[in-house]
């Protein structure tokens, strides 16, 4: 398959970079006024995709600024790479929203200037200060494109449709259900505990205390016998139910778009309790050598032409609410495909991935931060 993303879908392997330190991340000082001369070079850490020839040439072309790629498969090796990169060896990374906060509070990325990205007053509201990439009113970096995590499910094997999550935790579906194998999927349990059970007092999926993150991890616990697999990448799942071994799970809106290509009849949902989603941000390194490059990038990157082409080729929804239009003339239907054309309320309803810290956000610090979340899910579905 041509387009996976396997960003979203580590199994969360080492305890390397997954600790927040406590310092906090600090106040912005000395942001720029103005872009400079382009430095000539760009080194940046992405998703694989990301960077790719239909969109970065012409940019190498206006700006003179020659992009040096390094791909990377998780989040946690991001992380990495940008903690380990030679002080200053890269520039920017294209960070999810389960790393982008762990950038932050580590220093490992800068505040940027959004006045200096035309475009950025472009985008949906909601994506403006989202809060996996602002802190304290600072903006760390430009969001990119995202995602909903969806329902999906057989139109012939599952009937009546379903409306809730609960049908990937029926037993009416044993053995016929997928989920991603993926940490941060303990957020999509609390979310809809949240809804289920509001005696827990679930407010974040991504800032659960002691009983709460216990109550996400016992239904994650009592859902194992039901799945059929725990799913790596977006092409695995896509596989799943063209052979028929899946009739419902969670995923993504590109996983759909495959699997109807292939004249599976699958449908997706919002469910009733609503939805996390992935929402990835360009950020700035701490300490980049070739910084008026990268705001050029920021420029560039965020405009609605580029915005589409990313968008239809990776199978992604844009930021930029002008993006729609573009998107269309590229790909037939793809703006709605990829809800694109969703009202704001919309966007604001899905729970986007942020690094759960201990830090609940209330003046307590008793949440369970992301090493727990690690520890606990390979646990849960080993």
């Amino acid at each position: 398959m041509r387009r996976i993303r396997k960003v979203h879908v580590l199994v969360a392997l080492s305890a390397v970079a997954l600790c927040v330190p406590a310092s906090g991340a600090g106040k912005a000082s000395g942001l720029p006024s103005k872009i400079g001369k382009g430095e000539g070079k760009l080194t940046m850490i992405a998703w694989e995709g990301y960077l790719d020839a239909k969109w970065v040439k012409p940019f190498v072309k206006q700006t003179g600024c020659k992009v040096q790629a390094k791909y990377a498969g998780t989040s946690d090796e991001m992380v990495t790479l940008m903690r380990t990169g030679g002080g200053g060896q890269y520039d920017m990374v294209s960070a999810s929203g389960d790393a982008s906060l762990r950038l932050i509070y580590g220093k490992d990325v800068q505040p940027v200037n959004t006045n200096l990205v035309p475009s950025w007053k472009q985008f949906f509201k909601a994506f403006q200060s989202p809060p996996n990439n602002t802190v304290g009113g600072q903006h760390y970096g430009i969001s990119l494109q995202w995602g909903p995590n969806t329902l999906l499910y057989n139109t012939k094997k599952v009937k009546p449709a379903p409306t809730s999550w609960s049908a990937i935790y029926s037993s009416k579906y044993k053995g016929r259900i997928t989920v991603p194998n993926n940490p941060i999927q303990i957020a999509d349990v609390a979310l809809y505990l949240s809804k289920t059970q509001p005696s827990l007092g679930i407010k974040d999926p991504y800032e659960l205390n002691q009983k709460q993150f216990n109550a996400a991890i016992a239904l994650i616990k009592r859902q194992k016998p039901l799945i059929k697999k725990y799913w790596g990448l977006s092409s695995d799942e896509v596989s799943l139910f063209k052979n028929g071994d899946a009739w419902i799970g969670a995923s993504w809106p590109v996983t759909t778009g495959s699997i109807q290509a292939a004249k599976v009849p699958v449908k997706e949902i919002i469910p009733k309790e609503g939805a996390t989603g992935w929402l990835d941000t360009w950020m700035l390194s701490s300490k980049a050598k070739h910084p008026n490059c990268a705001y050029k990038w920021y420029g560039y990157i965020s405009s609605p032409k580029v915005q589409a082409l990313q968008a239809t080729t990776y199978g992604e929804t844009p930021v930029n609410k002008l993006a729609c239009v573009e998107m269309n003339k590229l790909s037939k239907g793809s703006c709605h495909t990829y809800h694109a054309d969703a009202p704001e309320s919309y966007y604001r309803s899905i729970k986007f991935w942020k690094t759960p810290v201990a830090d609940c956000g209330n003046g307590q610090k008793n949440c369970m931060d992301y090493r727990k979340w690690v520890n606990a899910w390979n646990q849960a579905v080993s």
